[in-house]
């Protein structure tokens, strides 16, 4: 049987990739020293040309079913990685059979929860990984996806203005169902909370968190958050007819978005003239602050980064003395404030923080110079301190992209 590659879209790179050899016994000549989750599988993240991408050798039906059902994720626009290629047909060079493999996009910028901490994460930062599983569990149930094995070990995290986002890495016991029931959510749910609360033990066995963490208390904290949100994107809600009851929805509304999320589509009944009126959400999207970032200046960020860089952008436009429309008002704070700020970041440095995450920190760093000043220090030169006194320290986080790639200089490419 003859190597195949069944990709998405075809690279010339991955035919060259040492298939005849078992994925362990692969070199430093393709593999990355990149941090990787904990996996039943064989799993290595090596260089495909200018990419960094994960192979997992796995059997080829179940490398099939996960490569389809990431596509069918991504098209539903959910947070995932991005399928790439399922490699079959694969041989030693003595005509030995291998297993197959899943090649999938590797994250730029992501991390697993276990290098989080061992890069000094604190465990104060424990409520802000639970608030984002548990977005990204809602995320998945609201489009119909059973996941079957909810843990951190099967997710990515990107930072997001100093919170964070998770991404879905492993998608093998994975359904995708035009709704799910509440017992299906609830099994997601207790499998969550039982993977969690033994991967906190095993934190706390390897010391990266300290003994007064208790893992029975975040577990709780995740099923707590979980129906928290579910709840407030699903449940009806009544309101009074007349101006007031208009104002009410007003209100529902923009406490959705303040969410992250939009509602594209409801029920509404009324149930009298003039009395009340019942609203249903049916399609509820998250991303609401991305995609408006993304319409007002081609920026593509974390849903936490947007909302922040959005806010900046209202204070800059607070200081002009004639209103400009929003647009215009985006244009110049894109070509005044947040490309001026990127550019300053030194090619060597690129591969640290993703520029809106730089962005968010350095007016984090101008507020602690400012208080520490005693009155407001200029933005750019917040900057420059943040770079030669903060950027310089960090690690690297990402495989670095050609410092001269727009893409990766920007912030992105557009939504999916």
């Amino acid at each position: 049987m003859a190597l195949r590659l069944l990709a998405t879209k075809p690279n010339p790179e991955l035919v060259r990739l040492p298939w005849h050899l078992p994925l362990e016994e692969w070199g430093e000549d393709v593999v990355l020293p990149l941090p990787r989750g904990i996996s039943r599988h064989v799993v290595r993240i090596v260089r495909v040309g200018t990419h960094a991408c994960a192979v997992k050798e796995t059997q080829e039906p179940i490398a099939r079913r996960e490569y389809e059902l990431l596509r069918d994720l991504r098209r539903l626009d959910l947070p995932t990685v991005v399928p790439q290629a399922v490699v079959t047909g694969r041989r030693t060079r003595a005509g030995e059979e291998l297993p197959s493999a899943l090649v999938t996009r590797h994250l730029r910028f992501s991390l697993p929860y276990r290098s989080l901490f061992s890069h000094g994460m604190r465990a104060d930062s424990l409520p802000s990984i639970v608030d984002a599983l548990v977005v990204l569990l809602v995320r998945l149930h609201l489009s119909g996806f059973f996941w079957g094995d909810v843990s951190l070990s099967n997710v990515l995290f990107r930072r997001s203005a100093g919170e964070f986002a998770a991404y879905l890495v492993d998608a093998e016991t994975g359904e995708l169902r035009p709704q799910l029931s509440d017992g299906q959510r609830r099994h997601d749910l207790t499998v969550a909370t039982e993977n969690v609360f033994a991967e906190l033990l095993d934190l706390q066995a390897g010391g990266f968190v300290g003994e007064e963490s208790d893992p029975t208390e975040v577990i709780e904290m995740l099923s707590e958050r979980y129906d928290a949100l579910w709840a407030a994107l699903t449940r009806p809600e009544t309101f009074s007819g007349g101006d007031t009851g208009m104002w009410k929805i007003a209100e529902w509304m923009e406490s959705l978005n303040d969410l992250g999320f939009d509602v594209d589509e409801m029920d509404i009944v009324s149930e009298g003239p003039g009395e009340r009126v019942r609203l249903q959400p049916r399609v509820v999207e998250a991303g609401h602050h991305r995609r408006e970032l993304w319409s007002l200046t081609g920026l593509e960020t974390e849903e936490g980064q947007a909302r922040r860089l959005l806010n900046d952008m209202a204070s800059y436009g607070a200081h002009f003395s004639h209103d400009l429309p929003r647009e215009a008002l985006a244009n110049r704070w894109l070509t005044e404030v947040y490309e001026p700020l990127v550019q300053m970041v030194p090619r060597e440095m690129r591969g640290r923080l993703e520029p809106p995450e730089i962005f968010h920190e350095v007016l984090v760093h101008r507020w602690l110079l400012s208080e520490r000043a005693g009155h407001e220090i200029d933005f750019f030169e917040s900057a420059q301190d943040y770079i030669d006194t903060v950027l310089t320290r960090k690690p690297e986080e990402a495989v670095t992209t050609p410092a001269d790639d727009p893409e990766a200089l920007m912030g992105g490419a557009p939504p999916a």
